[in-house]
């Protein structure tokens, strides 16, 4: 039975819709509300007065007159939840639901959302004061000269500024002259992209995306892509711009990835996603989402459907996207011209009639109405946008010209029209006939000129005996006799990084993976007993991002220098189609020399009885990714997510992008000394495979897990993954990243010397192996892993070494808290991961600093904290900044202050009027060391210990009563900044537990200065 069909809305978009369902054998009638005068009885399509801002007098005339489906064309009513009250109602509606639609209907949102899911987009600061807004601008260290109204404008609330200040003015249009009304209330200011736009758009049912051909917009009013922003005054398709493989790109980083991300967000999207994208020179960057057909978009995607539409949707919303792909006309273009009226984008006449459309639509090009309207008998204009001109060719020139020729022929006195649509693609074409460049072919040499540059002083810095690192020759030399070897062996080991580069892709984060190549060669040379000499590596890519490269490239030169190995020579190869933009592979190539008789293992010394020293891993290092990629999977969990396998503060990426250990300079001085018999590397295969690769056949390993400290995070995989002991152990380290046997008289004293620098342990023995037994047998796995995983798992989540633990009660009455802050808030987030367990006794309400833009903010509001910017530089006094932070902290009734980073000095009055109310936190164990640069006074010292410190605030620096410390141990070889990195961790505990301490009542602060303990908190 055919149906009724129901469109919302009445311009250009929506006459293409109707005209499009009209030609299905399954639809009976088109009704379109409002319409305009092209939907007006035209064959299957008439207009309807129905109101559509009353949700429910139009669920009931869809009941009525039996409407069986209502397609929804602009935003402003999905926004508004159309989709959900008709849905509800029991009517079929094709749309997004309200929460889906935030999409579009706030920008704010939005940037949000696609920070969360690692979607590539520009740079970006979220405010609803006009003056952070204006701070920012001014301080970005990058062009801050797009201003966004966060609401919906009608396609118009996009100011592109010249220079800051006319972004100020932009943000003051907005903001307090409300140009574009309620809309304005929050602004979003974004880095200014260059490169070319284009938009794209799919089909989503919630699960699944079935990506349309890529169009583009024209948003100026003039030729040449001049005058003022508009709604849209042209578009075509599809944009031969966009490869095959940039579309296929584009679908699954972008467009499926956000259908992903809204489904495990509760949300799922199902309708149409239009992603518009810029194709910047380091990848491409979404700019905006809307949730619905682009307006003039839809008139040029529509002619070039060739499957029925009405189909389409019904099989996007039951879910059979997948199975039923919508088919298209790939074998011509589509070029649609807007007729605007005199004086638009600004105002303009209504009424001015309208002739000669029933002769251009004879001649083949279709005319879509946008603003107009029937009056005794006739079309007039009724809008600023009025006709579009469409037409259909087998090459976008053809198109143009047919297009152009439909507009000459309308009558539409003084109507305002573009010339050149498709000028952009015209001339991409054009550049294609041309002789071509390697640069065309996908390979930049000026670019890899540029990355060789970079990279020259980084390896100049490695330089050591034998070898003075110069890059730029055919071939890189080593002077074995200079290096002092007298009759040495080479040794040569090469790897890559495997999947975990996938990760360090997803998160931006690329610098780490230098040191996971080097170790991962370096380590296997070492396990010969040699000394790494120099090192090559290779970087292949589908198109060179320079800055990507020598982020990568730095952290080769770097883990070089520490592993003590010259970075002698690598490779850039560019290879245009075999990797997707944004991927790259690594491999890594290193050489060692040792002399003949300290060759390892020496197989004939080992002996049984022999005992294993195990030396700790960073963690995961660099194998078993593919396998924790399937685990994560199974979890629901992002690589932005918290790590519920660490310390709160830290995403999985962080925890799984741990750079993997380099044991050089940690165990030359030891293989040197004759006293390990083998070493083993514990890379892929795990501790079954790679201990036995260094011992003689006849014996066999006996290893105890419940003698070693096994990372947390392999706890987690153990326990998400549902992975066997025997899984666990062939796959990855647990914890020991090598592994070396050594006599037993000599056991004590190779394990003190490694102790001195880093965790080690004694793990286990070597032993005759029987006939048909393991030859690796390791006891105590599954026990040491669940240990592990129940240790990190305790609530609350206070460390044991600060002194407190609950009694397990749930707390009355939270006590609201605010953090004030200056740049990353790094403490920041311990704190919010602290305050969300359900147990705290905290709940942080405001987070405020004192810098507009910065970091910890976006933190505070990904997690849903309101954020305040009380900019110190607007302020003439120290007393008049304070007194601005007071009020804020009496807004929001503000019973706990926590200093997170905060580089502020507060005043008397303030100090006084907060007392007992004011925490902060101090690197050292005080009292020493108070004051600035507490790591450096700390190493100047000799000391062995030091710390972190929590304590009340008072007017003289770093003297307020002691909450809670954390005592850690200074290594020798610490410099200032690994002392700094493990201080910050236990920072990441002890802040933590004492705002729960503080936050509970277990402590507080008497008159006299003095801690007062309640006697049920003490351990």
């Amino acid at each position: 039975m055919a149906e009724k069909v129901l469109v919302v809305g009445g311009g250009g978009r929506e006459h293409a819709l109707a005209w499009k369902l009209a030609q299905s054998p399954q639809v009976q009638q088109v009704l379109v509300a409002p319409g305009n005068a092209g939907t007006a009885n035209c064959g299957k399509i008439c207009n309807s007065e129905v109101s559509v801002s009353n949700h429910a007098i139009l669920a009931q005339f869809c009941k009525d007159h039996h409407v069986g489906l209502v397609v929804v064309g602009p935003e402003v009513p999905l926004a508004a939840g159309m989709v959900d009250d008709l849905t509800a109602a029991g009517v079929p509606c094709f749309g997004p639901s309200a929460k889906a639609a935030q999409l579009e209907a706030s920008k704010s949102f939005s940037k949000a959302f696609m920070e969360r899911h690692g979607i590539p987009t520009a740079r970006y600061g979220s405010f609803t004061a006009a003056e952070e807004a204006c701070s920012y601008i001014r301080t970005a260290d990058f062009p801050a000269l797009v201003v966004k109204a966060s609401g919906l404008a009608a396609g118009k609330g996009v100011i592109v500024a010249g220079d800051r200040e006319e972004a100020c003015r932009a943000v003051m249009d907005i903001m307090k002259d409300r140009a574009f009304g309620s809309a304005g209330e929050t602004v979003v200011v974004e880095e200014l992209l260059e490169g070319e736009e284009v938009s794209c758009l799919c089909f989503s049912d919630g699960s699944c995306v079935s990506a349309m051909p890529p169009a583009q917009d024209h948003k100026r009013l003039q030729d040449g892509d001049l005058g003022p922003n508009t709604g849209g005054m042209g578009a075509y398709c599809p944009t031969p711009q966009v490869s095959q493989e940039l579309l296929q790109e584009i679908r699954d980083t972008v467009l499926q990835k956000t259908v992903d991300g809204m489904r495990k967000e509760g949300t799922p999207y199902v309708g149409v996603l239009y992603a518009g994208l810029m194709l910047t020179k380091q990848g491409l960057k979404v700019l905006e989402f809307n949730c619905r057909f682009g307006d003039p978009e839809c008139q040029v995607l529509l002619p070039l459907l060739k499957s029925d539409l009405y189909e389409v949707i019904l099989n996007t919303m039951s879910g059979k996207l997948l199975s039923s792909v919508p088919a298209w006309h790939r074998d011509s273009s589509a070029v649609t011209v807007v007729m605007a009226s005199a004086g638009y984008p600004g105002s303009y006449e209504k009424g001015v009639a309208i002739t000669g459309l029933s002769q251009v639509e004879d001649s083949g090009v279709q005319v879509f109405h946008a603003g107009t309207a029937l009056k005794e008998g006739g079309v007039v204009s009724s809008g600023g946008r009025v006709l579009t001109v469409t037409a259909v060719k087998p090459s976008l020139e053809s198109a143009l010209q047919a297009a152009n020729q439909g507009v000459a022929a309308v009558g539409f006195p003084g109507a305002v029209y573009r010339r050149d649509i498709g000028h952009r693609a015209i001339a991409h074409l054009k550049r294609d006939r041309r002789g071509l460049t390697y640069k065309d072919c996908g390979v930049d040499i000026d670019a890899g000129n540029k990355l060789v540059e970079m990279i020259k002083p980084l390896a100049k810095k490695t330089s050591r005996h034998g070898c003075n690192a110069e890059l730029g020759g055919f071939a890189g030399l080593f002077d074995l006799k200079q290096a002092g070897f007298v009759d040495p062996i080479l040794v040569s080991g090469t790897d890559g990084v495997g999947t975990k580069l996938r990760i360090a892709q997803a998160c931006g984060r690329h610098g780490g993976l230098g040191q996971d190549l080097v170790a991962m060669c370096v380590n296997d040379v070492l396990a010969q007993g040699a000394e790494p000499l120099f090192f090559l590596d290779y970087f292949s890519c589908g198109r060179l991002d320079v800055d990507v490269a020598a982020a990568v490239v730095a952290g080769v030169a770097a883990a070089c220098k520490l592993a003590g190995c010259a970075l002698l020579g690598g490779e850039t190869a560019e290879m245009p189609g075999v990797y997707a933009a944004g991927e790259y592979d690594l491999a890594g190539f290193c050489v060692g020399a040792v002399e003949r008789g300290a060759l390892l293992p020496r197989l004939k010394d080992i002996r049984e009885g022999d005992l294993l020293v195990g030396v700790a891993s960073s963690g995961v290092h660099s194998n078993g990714f593919s396998l924790v990629s399937k685990v994560l999977q199974r979890a629901n969990l992002e690589y932005g997510s918290p790590a519920l396998f660490a310390d709160s503060g830290r995403t999985v990426g962080d925890v799984l992008l741990t750079p993997t250990k380099i044991y050089s300079h940690l165990l030359q001085p030891i293989l040197r000394s004759g006293a390990v018999k083998a070493f083993a590397h514990i890379t892929g295969g795990g501790l079954l495979e790679n201990i036995p690769r260094v011992l003689p056949q006849e014996l066999a390993v006996d290893l105890d897990a419940s003698r070693w400290s096994i990372p947390p995070v392999f706890s987690w995989l153990h326990k998400e993954g549902g992975l066997s002991e025997e899984e666990m152990a062939r796959t990855f380290n647990c914890g020991l990243g090598a592994v070396l046997v050594v006599a037993p008289v000599d056991a004590q004293r190779v394990l003190c010397e490694l102790q001195a620098h880093e965790e080690a342990w004694i793990v286990g023995s070597l032993a005759h192996k029987q006939q048909g037994a393991k030859q690796v047998v390791v006891h105590n796995l599954k026990h040491s892993l669940q240990a592990a995983g129940a240790a990190l798992n305790k609530e609350p989540a206070v460390d044991q070494n600060v002194g407190f633990h609950s009694n397990g009660e749930m707390p009355r009455k939270r006590t609201r808290v605010a953090v004030l802050i200056s740049g990353t808030g790094t403490n920041l987030q311990a704190l919010i991961e602290q305050a969300k367990r359900p147990s705290s006794s905290a709940e942080i309400v405001v987070v405020i600093s004192n810098r507009p833009g910065v970091q910890g903010l976006k933190k505070a509001s990904l997690a849903g904290i309101q954020t305040r910017v009380v900019d110190h530089k607007l302020f003439g006094s120290r007393a008049e900044f304070d007194g601005t932070i007071d009020r804020v902290l009496e807004e929001f009734g503000v019973e706990l202050v926590c200093l997170a980073g905060f580089m502020r000095i507060l005043t008397g009055t303030f100090v006084k009027k907060w007392n007992g109310k004011l925490l902060n936190i101090h690197p050292s164990l005080l009292p020493s060391f108070k004051g600035v640069n507490a790591q450096k006074q700390a190493l100047q010292a000799g000391v062995r210990v030091t710390g972190c410190t929590v304590h009340f605030v008072a007017e003289e620096v770093d003297a307020g009563a002691i909450i809670a410390q954390e005592s850690v141990s200074v290594r020798a070889g610490d410099t200032e900044e690994s002392l700094s990195d493990r201080i910050r961790e236990a920072e990441h505990r002890a802040f933590p537990a004492a705002l729960e301490l503080v936050a509970s009542g277990a402590v507080r602060l008497r008159e006299d200065g003095r801690i007062v303990w309640e006697p049920s908190s003490q351990s």
